[in-house]
């Protein structure tokens, strides 16, 4: 280990500690993402996505940071999109089992996912999994996909933030193998669909936080995806 390593679990731990220490602390927390579930989205995604994001360079490189990596407009990019991701959770924890009641006779399981842990709630969370990871996951990663490269063709300066992306040019610059192999192949059922599960069985002021912390295996998912290149 380096001692990049021992400083990056140090910070690790600090800022945990005071979610276990002080009840304050975690009231607060709770208290914010009711009240400001957006913006709170945007930072658990941009703080921990990115984090991820520094794990993976740490994985292929043996380094958290470069030159041009674009630690800041990663940021940004990422709480926009764990933005979405919030309001895209929101809506199919609700339509899906509002569907599932009418269409397949499970009764009772829009009721089971605003509760306590139980199999009609682990169910309901499968489904919603599924067709979150199976409609709008594909989307999203491609967009960030194409995100991550445009802040790169600018050398990870934070000017790539009010330039408009060239879709056209890097959609087809996009390594399609590993995007369908790899990335939706792989990672969608064999980890994200169980991940994502898990998360809508938790209560719901820690979905999102969970879903941010299963963002930082996707920085290492992505690495990976990169090497494999």
């Amino acid at each position: 280990m380096k001692k990049s390593d021992f400083l990056v679990i140090v910070i690790v731990i600090l800022v945990l500690l005071p979610f276990f220490l002080s009840n304050a602390v975690y009231d607060t927390f709770c208290t914010l993402t009711r009240n400001y579930p957006l913006w709170m989205a945007f930072l658990k995604f941009g703080i921990l996505a990115t984090f991820g994001e520094m794990l993976g360079q740490r994985v292929k490189t043996g380094h958290y940071y470069h030159k041009g990596f674009g630690l800041f407009p990663k940021f940004v990019v990422w709480g926009f999109l764990g933005m979405w991701i919030a309001l895209a959770m929101s809506v199919f924890k609700v339509g899906i089992p509002a569907f599932m009641e009418k269409a397949a006779c499970f009764k009772g399981v829009s009721a089971a996912m605003m509760g306590e842990f139980s199999w009609l709630k682990l169910v309901g969370a499968f489904f919603v999994s599924v067709m979150m990871n199976t409609s709008f996951a594909p989307v999203f990663m491609t967009f960030h996909k194409i995100c991550d490269m445009h802040i790169a063709s600018y050398e990870g300066r934070a000017v790539s933030l009010i330039h408009p992306i060239q879709m056209r040019k890097l959609i087809q610059e996009v390594n399609w193998d590993v995007q369908w192999n790899f990335v939706f192949k792989k990672t969608i059922p064999l980890f994200w669909i169980p991940a994502h599960t898990l998360t809508f069985c938790l209560p719901g002021d820690f979905q999102v936080l969970f879903a941010a912390f299963c963002s930082i295996i996707l920085g290492l998912f992505l690495s990976i995806a990169a090497m494999r290149k």
